[in-house]
């Protein structure tokens, strides 16, 4: 359960100093698109913050929103916060199991009601009660429960914000968004299949320092880790701008790091953070180890045709833009080639 201690205590007992803590706090204003200043509030405010109470539920899902957040690039500041949360129920990590663990759920929502934190990940079926059950509870039934006392919900991945795959047609169990249930709470929605873990521990840090929802998106993401598209920040757009595009995984535009959209990229309309705090550590992501994008935060992405055709051939909307994007790149190239010649030539004689 949740205790009196601050959460600079419970780091100061862990062997956190002041000065890791701060630099924790920059690198997540920055993540934020803070101002620098917002550095040092962010660390005072967090630093009286008392430990959250979050009961973390987990419906039709593949545990990968869960292996994604504890496999944060250990041991860092990110953890060590999750860690400094209470988090009083969570079936895949908790030792209790069975009435025990419903039972601690129980004490955390009486203790805490109207405070607590309840993060989802998995969607939930509709079609059958028995498709899903905790402790003797439909799914449904279940997250009305929860849901009924807590301050705010955070849906991670790409099942709890959208339905993800158990959605997919033909949609066989009814699956459903948490956003389609529960309509009377503040619903963050981090999607991803699954979602990058400092997204996941921003949001968190987020809610902690300002005691505010962030400012979400007509999807109910963050904006400021769902602002931008993946192909807005990508490495490779100068390849795109200049109609450079690799035309097989293996050919020698692929392996000179060329703009992977003729092979099925969907970054020019996901919108992630992917690009910039990228995984394992900011090491690399998707894109960078060679393979186009899936649009795993974007709503519906498995049911919008192959992940290996251009987005022009494809459902994911706005294929005529994109595609005379495309031509407009390859004429960006050609127009800045020619002018780079002309350049060249001014400076050489001609010759």
């Amino acid at each position: 359960m949740s205790d009196e201690k601050t959460l600079a205590e419970t780091l100061a007992q862990r062997g956190v100093s002041r000065r890791s803590f701060l630099k924790f706090c920059a690198t997540m204003a920055t993540l934020m698109a803070m101002p620098p200043a917002m550095a040092a509030e962010m660390a005072e405010k967090l630093a009286k913050v008392r430990r959250q109470s979050v009961i973390w539920l987990s419906f039709q899902e593949c545990t990968g929103c869960t292996e994604s957040i504890t496999r944060s690039h250990a041991p860092t500041l990110e953890s060590l916060i999750f860690d400094a949360i209470s988090l009083d129920y969570h079936h895949t990590l908790m030792a209790p199991s069975g009435t025990a663990a419903e039972a601690a759920r129980e004490t955390a929502m009486k203790d805490n009601y109207g405070k607590y934190l309840v993060v989802v990940d998995g969607s939930i079926p509709m079609g059958n009660p028995g498709y899903g059950a905790h402790g003797g509870e439909s799914f449904v039934d279940h997250l009305q429960q929860t849901a009924k006392g807590a301050a705010a919900i955070i849906s991670v991945g790409t099942c709890a914000a959208y339905g993800g795959i158990p959605k997919a047609n033909p949609n066989p169990t009814g699956a459903v968004a948490v956003s389609d249930i529960i309509k009377d709470k503040p619903i963050i929605n981090v999607p991803g299949c699954p979602p990058i873990p400092v997204v996941m521990t921003g949001v968190i840090a987020h809610v902690l320092t300002l005691g505010t929802i962030p400012d979400l998106d007509e999807f109910g993401r963050p904006k400021v880790f769902f602002g931008d598209t993946i192909h807005d920040r990508c490495y490779r757009r100068p390849f795109y701008d200049q109609g450079k595009f690799a035309k097989s995984f293996d050919d020698e535009g692929a392996r000179n790091g060329w703009c992977l959209y003729e092979l099925g990229c969907k970054g020019p309309t996901t919108y992630n953070a992917c690009a910039t705090a990228k995984w394992n550590g900011g090491v690399s992501f998707p894109i960078e180890s060679g393979h186009g994008c899936l649009g795993c935060s974007e709503p519906d992405f498995w049911d919008k045709g192959s992940f290996y055709k251009p987005l022009s051939s494809g459902e994911w909307g706005g294929g005529k833009i994109l595609a005379a994007g495309a031509v407009a790149g390859a004429a960006i190239g050609i127009g800045a080639a020619l002018l780079a010649r002309k350049r060249q030539d001014s400076i050489t004689g001609g010759k």
